[in-house]
């Protein structure tokens, strides 16, 4: 039997009630969210009864995908079911971190809570959009940012999809060129352009904060969005790098696949990575880990 990945969420599957059903079934998962409150009390009411509106704000957003997350992954682990690597995407790496014991939950949570306002005071300071390339490969849509400035691919999420970061001057021309080119863009609702450039005041602070943040070494493999590969070196580089640089997803799911994983879960909000990774490697098996009921699935 192969490997099992445990691969943490990221922002923008946020919904009012996300991570209730697993901290009404779990003390694991209830636990989290009490540690969560601790630190920042409206948390667990953002989660379970958050209007939309209040969910998109990234200062929100952040700390509750974080939670959900990480209520999901314990709650997995006290059914039994155990990991043996981890990854997340983007915000989701942050939750995947504490899960690997780098940071201690209060830690991540405090770090995860900078990070949200760092990247919501950048996209305010410097708006950008994010588009989402569909139907050519990442490659064409390199040569497409090219001819554009300010524009960078940020989320390579699988052979026929890469998200752009670009100006809102920039993006309808920059849609239709890659309509031109036989694919299908499509902008997507964020609040900034996220894996980018326009990140760069964000990373620095992040920096500035981490200062005092000590990390251990991880207890098993996390994944770096920024190298695709385990953690090793600087742990503080690759965390305030991973906020102005794109997301390599594709190449960590095979990466994972080359290193032994044939089963991924993923933990917490929607189930967006588990479409990303059957498209990314057919052969392997994907299941979302949101609810109690999808815990009982996984262990059937």
């Amino acid at each position: 039997m192969g490997k099992i990945a445990f691969v943490f969420s990221g922002q923008g599957a946020q919904y009012s009630g996300m991570g209730k059903a697993m901290a009404d079934a779990s003390a694991a998962a209830r636990a989290t969210f009490a540690m969560a409150d601790s630190i920042r009390p409206e948390t667990s009411r953002q989660c379970f009864e958050g209007t939309a509106e209040e969910l998109k704000e990234t200062v929100n957003t952040q700390p509750c995908i974080f939670t959900a997350d990480l209520a999901a992954a314990y709650a997995l682990q006290e059914s039994g079911i155990t990991p043996d690597c981890v990854a997340g995407f983007s915000l989701g790496e942050i939750a995947a971190l504490a899960f690997a014991k780098m940071l201690s939950d209060e830690e991540a949570f405090r770090l995860v809570c900078r990070r949200g306002e760092l990247m919501d005071k950048a996209a305010k300071e410097n708006p950008g959009a994010m588009v989402a390339v569909m139907k050519i490969t990442p490659e064409r849509t390199e040569e497409i940012c090219a001819r554009f400035g300010k524009t960078y691919p940020v989320n390579y999420n699988s052979p026929a999809q890469t998200v752009v970061a670009t100006t809102a001057e920039s993006r309808d021309a920059f849609c239709a060129a890659v309509k031109e080119a036989g694919g299908r863009a499509k902008p997507l609702a964020v609040s900034g352009a996220f894996h980018s450039p326009f990140m760069a005041d964000a990373a620095a602070g992040l920096a500035a904060y981490m200062e005092n943040v000590s990390f251990a070494s991880p207890a098993l493999p996390v994944y770096s969005d920024v190298t695709a590969k385990p953690y090793e070196g600087d742990y503080k580089e690759l965390v305030r790098a991973q906020v102005e640089s794109p997301v390599r997803w594709q190449q960590i799911v095979e990466n994972m696949v080359a290193d032994g994983v044939d089963t991924f879960i993923e933990v917490g909000v929607g189930k967006t990575l588990t479409g990303l990774i059957t498209r990314i490697c057919p052969d392997v098996r994907a299941f979302k880990a949101e609810t109690p009921e999808d815990i009982e699935k996984i262990k059937a």
